[in-house]
């Protein structure tokens, strides 16, 4: 038989450590469970948001936490590195995004965007991708009923204005602000 035998200084290290990774996924458990995300990605600001249960109806300019639906645009669209890996259908991440138009509103894409007739800030569309892949916008047309349109004010956003609107039952909540900053 071999006897390991571990230096006090050893089983010290070996304790403080087990003691910070307990900590660590206790904290990342209870931040999770609690309706907390980081949002790495340039469309919002970078940081510590919560996800505000939604006790009402999704309204033209909430900022919401939204899981898009699993298909094959948003599969290419993660293929592609757009979206992040996470818990949605999919295996992707929620979405941070600004709810541009609900059910009945009409979108008009040529360019920039146009809802119901009036122009939507920063919503101009690029042909191509950073990387230069092409990018398709979409067509445009009438919301659906229970569909949302998605936009945010980032110019190289990944958003309705190129995968149309999305079922408003991947809806989360509210996106709040807990501890943000912008680069």
């Amino acid at each position: 038989m071999i006897v390991v035998e571990i230096r006090p200084q050893t089983k010290a290290t070996l304790q403080l450590l087990s003691f910070a990774v307990t900590i660590a996924v206790l904290v990342l458990a209870a931040g999770w469970f609690g309706g907390y995300r980081i949002n790495m990605t340039p469309s919002y600001p970078l940081g510590l948001w919560r996800i505000q249960p939604l006790t009402r109806g999704v309204r033209v300019d909430d900022r919401i936490f939204i899981c898009p639906p699993d298909n094959d645009v948003f599969r290419s669209a993660k293929a592609r590195g757009y979206l992040r890996d996470g818990l949605c259908p999919g295996g992707s991440g929620p979405l941070i995004k600004t709810v541009a138009a609900t059910a009945g509103q009409r979108v008009e894409i040529n360019g920039s965007v146009k809802i119901d007739g009036i122009s939507l800030p920063h919503s101009l569309t690029v042909p191509m991708d950073a990387q230069r892949r092409p990018l398709t916008s979409f067509s445009g047309g009438v919301i659906p009923p229970g569909f949302v349109f998605l936009h945010s004010g980032f110019v190289g956003s990944y958003d309705s204005r190129y995968f149309g609107p999305i079922p408003q039952s991947g809806v989360l909540g509210l996106a709040q602000e807990v501890f943000t900053y912008v680069p």
